[in-house]
């Protein structure tokens, strides 16, 4: 629960590749609810009565992500001091090791942190820290995927997969890879994934899809998940800018494309539009080739 509260969307904490996919609007909201979430996860920390060390430990683990989901420099330097205590008397102590790399990472310590998860993924895997094996795996992969490291990212991809086949995270990640090389429609199936397993509730991963099935000509595909992402999201910013991008501002075929991808806008808007699917598919077809 705590865990929940600190991190509801399950992202990649201190990761970079997707930092900066949402629009403006949804990081100020998503800020504002970060402070109620730490205050509420730090309640619950407050309740809870340790029987052991190994619980203790544990607790001491949460409040140091508490700490660092505060974002504040002087609070997430508190936490890593604590993690490199854990972890000079704990080598091997997984939880830290992570935490220590996801301090190391804020503070924009990137080799630090590098340093620390490959240790991790030295390590062998089980089923206690599978959690913190995956986070890691996660945090390490966007640390290649960053410096343009795809084949060692996409092992430790695979690794999340074989353990995990609902980490929706690391099918976002290969998609991500593949639309770095221009693999359209290798990203629209690992973004299939992706919203699939974040139950078709994650409107980045749901316009990324949409994207790439564009992309990749799957037209009445593109048209249903955005209708669906708009379903939940109507306000969504980043489908309505994308779509309603003038095509005077490009020449050629680009501009043909961005011209279809106004009409799909509109189509997704258009009270007609489930009776008229087939129809429209059809014209979408006649008016690119």
């Amino acid at each position: 629960m705590i865990w929940i509260c600190l991190n509801p969307d399950n992202d990649t904490l201190g990761g970079e590749v997707f930092a900066n996919s949402e629009p403006e609007r949804l990081v100020a909201e998503r800020k504002e609810n970060d402070t109620l979430s730490v205050k509420a996860a730090e309640k619950l920390l407050h309740d809870l009565r340790p029987t052991n060390a190994q619980s203790a430990m544990k607790v001491r683990i949460l409040e140091n992500y508490c700490l660092i989901a505060t974002q504040s420099k002087q609070n997430v330097e508190r936490a890593l001091d604590s993690f490199m205590e854990v972890v000079s008397t704990q080598s091997d102590h997984v939880p830290a090791l992570l935490g220590s790399a996801i301090a190391f990472m804020i503070l924009k310590q990137v080799p630090r942190a590098r340093n620390q998860l490959k240790r991790i993924a030295k390590m062998q895997w089980n089923p206690i820290d599978a959690e913190e094996f995956e986070k890691a795996w996660l945090l390490l992969a966007d640390i290649y995927i960053i410096n343009s490291k795809y084949d060692m990212a996409q092992d430790l991809l695979k690794k999340c997969i074989q353990h995990n086949q609902a980490c929706f995270k690391a099918w976002e990640y290969h998609g991500y890879v593949n639309e770095k090389e221009a693999s359209y429609k290798d990203a629209a199936m690992n973004y299939e994934r992706a919203w699939q397993f974040s139950n078709f509730t994650n409107p980045t991963i749901g316009f990324k899809l949409g994207f790439n099935y564009l992309k990749a000509k799957r037209f009445v595909d593109a048209i249903d998940v955005c209708h669906k992402v708009l379903n939940h999201h109507p306000n969504y910013p980043k489908i309505k800018k994308k779509s309603l991008k003038k095509p005077e501002q490009t020449s050629g075929s680009k501009r043909s494309y961005l011209s279809s991808y106004q009409i799909i806008w509109k189509l997704i808007s258009a009270s007609s539009y489930q009776i008229r699917q087939i129809e429209l598919y059809l014209y979408l077809l006649l008016l690119l080739y």
